[in-house]
């Protein structure tokens, strides 16, 4: 099959996929082929029981502009439910790709984030920021209403009232103040932040896999469920996870005394 690539570079080592957004001349803007690809990388990722950790970055002076707009219609005569469809097979389906990614994903956010750029950031499990980064709700600007999954997102990781603000106003937030909020885990010096994301991913590649999918997929679904359901929810993962092989290496390196060795399965 011929054509240009996809503008993801991605490669495997040590346990961790690492997923590079490579158009620096737009910021790292999406175009449909890069999102579908990038879906598709998740998946993969998501299913390879020699994958144990995902990294996610751009080049350049951006980590992702958003959708790229240009080729869009936007002139054009629109058809009822075009939107709709192409929000939910598009931007919201990249979005749940992070979300329900079985593997950890932690964000290297090495320079503007705006828009679906941001929200993508914003559903990975952990989030690394150069100093340099900012996150910028852009849609306000466009006259848009927020999209892949921003309205979801925010509320539950900083409140309504802070993603009122940051939604109404458009503003860009700089790497510390999002760490403030709790919208980053940790800012870095930006020659710093490839080795850090290195560092965080090989420990998640070092960890019990099983036990680490059960835990996010618990933590992602107690934000939308009771506190009865997420008890039983907690109960039935644990059941699950106690049948791993790193569940009970981790028990016989206690009762042991020793460090245990997780082997991901």
């Amino acid at each position: 099959m011929s054509g240009p690539e996809p503008a993801v570079r991605h490669r495997t080592e040590g346990g961790v996929t690492h997923l590079v957004l490579e158009r620096p001349e737009t910021l790292n803007a999406l175009t449909p082929g890069m999102r579908d690809h990038l879906i598709g990388l998740l998946a993969q990722a998501s299913a390879d029981p020699d994958v144990r950790a995902v990294v996610l970055t751009g080049t350049g002076r951006g980590f992702c502009a958003g959708a790229d707009l240009r080729g869009g219609s936007a002139g054009g005569t629109r058809v009822a439910g075009d939107v709709s469809r192409t929000l939910r097979l598009g931007a919201q389906r990249l979005v749940a790709a992070v979300l329900d990614c079985e593997k950890p994903v932690v964000a290297a956010v090495n320079g503007t984030a705006a828009g679906l750029g941001a929200h993508l950031a914003f559903a990975c499990d952990l989030v690394l920021a150069a100093e340099s980064a900012r996150f910028i709700e852009v849609f306000v600007r466009r006259g848009l209403v927020p999209d892949g999954g921003g309205a979801y997102l925010l509320p539950r990781l900083i409140g309504p009232r802070r993603a009122k603000e940051l939604m109404f106003f458009g503003d860009a937030l700089s790497a510390p103040d999002a760490e403030r909020l709790g919208l980053v885990n940790r800012v870095v010096p930006d020659g710093e932040l490839d080795r850090t994301a290195r560092e965080w991913a090989t420990r998640l590649a070092a960890g019990p896999t099983r036990a680490l999918s059960l835990t996010k997929h618990l933590v992602n679904a107690s934000l939308d469920g009771d506190r009865a359901a997420a008890f039983a929810a907690e109960a039935a993962a644990q059941e699950i996870n106690m049948t791993t092989a790193d569940a009970q290496e981790g028990v016989a390196s206690f009762v042991e005394r020793r460090e245990p060795t997780f082997r991901g399965r």
